[in-house]
């Protein structure tokens, strides 16, 4: 059965999900490099921070840990 995806169309089977749990990893991994270079430098030419530089300089290091990382507002 095809399942869809964020990437398309995935082929769902009766194993013990790897695929899903792999896809599930990537997404995380790109929520946690957030926004492209292309959106970091616009931020920049505005004088602006992107949301976790401005956390990383309000807080001490190690002190934050991010919920909801795949969470769009």
């Amino acid at each position: 059965m095809a399942v869809a995806t964020a990437s398309g169309l995935t082929e769902q089977g009766t194993g013990d999900g790897g695929g899903r749990v792999a896809e599930l990893h990537a997404i995380r991994e790109q929520a946690l490099r957030g926004p492209s270079d292309r959106a970091t430098e616009a931020q920049h030419a505005k004088g602006k921070l992107t949301a976790r530089e401005r956390i990383a300089l309000l807080l001490d290091e190690g002190s934050f840990h991010e919920v909801e990382q795949l969470r769009r507002h």
